[in-house]
């Protein structure tokens, strides 16, 4: 089946069954392999994507759920405010280790900044609650996004 999906801003069409995971339709079809499989339940968020603004895991988010909306992937996620933001906190704290888990991170902290300008504490926590990270980057991982939250506002 065929379907029109709206990616990074551009118009992308691909032909797969509609239970597809937007995951492998990214990375098998489209050849975008930024957005990383971990654990195909929604449970480590190396999968994460922005589907309208919101993280999203794509592991199990069918293609044919998507409809009409925007899907952003770490690709892109650097065009907005809040993503390049994000990514040069991240760059600045030395965030990634191994790095696998962190377009998902960074997928994640990304939405959290463009709802949340200035998220506290336990907020960050929440957000990122649901993105794993096994070599244990939390502590940089906040003080990143916080240092990007308190960009906003001041002039880049």
């Amino acid at each position: 089946m065929a379907f029109m999906l709206k990616i990074n801003g551009a118009n992308r069409s691909v032909d797969v069954d509609g239970d597809t995971a937007l995951l492998w339709v990214l990375r098998d079809v489209l050849g975008m392999t930024g957005t990383k499989f971990g654990c195909g339940l929604a449970l480590c968020g190396a999968c994460t994507v922005h589907i309208d603004g919101a993280a999203t895991r794509s592991c199990i988010t069918s293609v044919d759920s998507v409809g009409k909306s925007a899907i952003t992937t770490i690709e892109a996620v650097g065009s907005t405010a809040a993503g390049a933001k994000i990514q040069k906190a991240w760059l600045d704290r030395e965030v990634p280790q191994c790095g696998y888990c962190q377009s998902g991170q960074i997928m994640s902290a990304s939405a959290l900044l463009a709802s949340n300008p200035h998220p506290t504490d336990s907020v960050i926590d929440d957000a990122m609650a649901g993105n794993i990270c096994r070599c244990g980057t939390y502590v940089r991982i906040r003080e990143a996004i916080k240092q990007a939250a308190q960009s906003n506002g001041q002039r880049d």
